[in-house]
């Protein structure tokens, strides 16, 4: 593929706008985001001979927007602090009892298709740290096993598991009161 003008349009066309959403979403900058998805598909493209599991282009591809996003946020002021503890992430008590979100797939799934939900969502998910983020978006919005993100990740699957439930508890506690007022 290397060199081959005529294979750029097809590959691009397929991963530009996944790129995209996932470095939005990543780098939290709309110009950040292009920029680091122009550098992607262009890395990408020069270094494909060196992909040794074509099987795994996806995971390769998001791999290098990861590692831009990464040098991009280093140079930024909006690096995350500091990782949340499980216990931030709970939903909130009322007195003795348990604050419950309902796990009502039809209404969550009927209030996501209101714009309003997806801007939450989206407002929500860029307030996560990236360690949460990155996993999140990668598993549950690109739908990528949890050995994919991973690998792209550079940690374990259990870490994996880790951040994608730390980050599922505070995007659920983001919206609680969203989704109940629905």
């Amino acid at each position: 593929m290397e060199g081959d003008a005529s294979a750029f349009t097809p590959f691009v066309e397929s991963f530009q706008a996944k790129i995209f959403q996932y470095t939005w979403l990543t780098c939290g900058q709309r110009e950040d985001a292009e920029e680091v998805a122009q550098e992607t598909l262009l890395k990408v493209f020069e270094n494909f001979d060196q992909l040794r599991e074509p099987e795994h282009v996806r995971a390769w591809v998001f791999r290098i927007a990861k590692n831009f996003c990464l040098m991009k946020r280093r140079r930024s002021v909006f690096a995350p602090e500091r990782e949340l503890s499980l216990d931030e992430l709970l939903p909130s008590t009322d007195g003795e009892r348990k604050l419950q979100i309902p796990d009502a797939a039809e209404a969550i799934e009927t209030a996501m298709l209101r714009g309003e939900l997806n801007s939450r969502l989206e407002a929500a998910i860029r307030q996560l740290p990236e360690i949460y983020r990155s996993v999140v978006l990668l598993r549950d919005v690109e739908e990528l096993s949890t050995a994919d993100a991973a690998a792209i990740l550079e940690v374990s699957e259990d870490v994996v598991k880790q951040r994608l439930h730390r980050g599922r508890l505070a995007l659920r506690k983001a919206l609680a009161s969203y989704v109940e007022a629905q």
